[in-house]
């Protein structure tokens, strides 16, 4: 049995960022803002697996969800994105949406379904990954905690 990775909030920028470049993920707009509700596993120097929450109100965009490659199907992804929605759930956040290029599955085996585009809330429509950083070809997804 796989044991449950220990999640811990606030990782450093510099490894953050370092963690999701070598995926491809976009980092233009990570501040230290955004890293207090960022969540990561494995060492302050070297994470192996990153999540971010941005709370509008009751909707929330989960964002950078990432994983080592040599950390990959060990539950570290599961693990991160539960706690995360555990998170928003405690801030009142009822729906929580994500944009992906390449994890549509992933997500839909947690209970995560695609909807359009048009259907995002403002706030959500207004955060730099849905006006830009993604492409409008990503999956556009919603979760109701």
């Amino acid at each position: 049995m796989i044991e449950r990775p220990i999640i811990r909030a606030r990782p450093l920028r510099s490894t953050a960022v370092a963690l999701l470049q070598a995926q491809g993920l976009p980092v233009s707009d990570i501040t230290a803002e955004h890293l207090e509700h960022f969540f990561f596993v494995g060492l302050d120097d070297s994470p192996t697996g990153l999540v971010g929450v941005e709370i509008y109100g009751t909707n929330a965009l989960l964002r950078s969800l990432v994983v080592a490659e040599s950390a990959r199907t060990q539950g570290v992804g599961s693990a991160l994105v539960q706690y995360a929605e555990s998170y928003a759930a405690s801030h009142s956040v009822g729906a929580m949406y994500l944009l992906t290029t390449t994890a549509e599955t992933f997500f839909e085996r947690r209970g995560y379904r695609r909807v359009d585009r048009i259907q995002a809330p403002p706030a959500i429509k207004l955060t730099p990954e849905f006006a830009g950083l993604c492409p409008a070809s990503s999956a556009f997804m919603i979760k109701r905690l």
